[in-house]
């Protein structure tokens, strides 16, 4: 955990994980699978945005919850969302999830 904050400090490092990890998974759909290259990116993408849309309201605490409402703004609004972070947790549940889905394909006959 402490790992992975240090990494979501800064954008550069958060991207360049992000990209290995994705990376990861793709080479794992392609040679585990069987998928083709086109395939596993397809697959990857929507799992990977349909991810982010799961962990984004995690640990989020809005302006007025944390006492803190910036003039202009929706008093709803997060206060401190983690953003590099949330993708890097996204992008671990995505790579988990594709491979569940990539193991369960040939089984579904697909």
């Amino acid at each position: 955990m402490r790992v992975l904050r240090s990494a979501a400090q800064s954008l550069a490092v958060t991207l360049v994980v992000v990209a290995a990890l994705c990376a990861a998974a793709i080479v794992l759909g392609t040679a585990a699978f069987g998928m083709t290259v086109t395939g596993a990116l397809a697959l990857y993408f929507v799992v990977w945005w349909t991810a982010l849309f799961a962990v984004l309201p995690f640990g989020v605490r809005s302006q007025s919850d944390a006492g803190d409402v910036t003039l202009g703004s929706d008093p709803g609004a997060p206060a401190l969302p983690a953003l590099n972070e949330k993708a890097i947790w996204t992008t671990i549940l995505a790579g988990l999830v594709f491979a569940i889905v990539g193991w369960m394909l040939p089984l579904a006959g697909l």
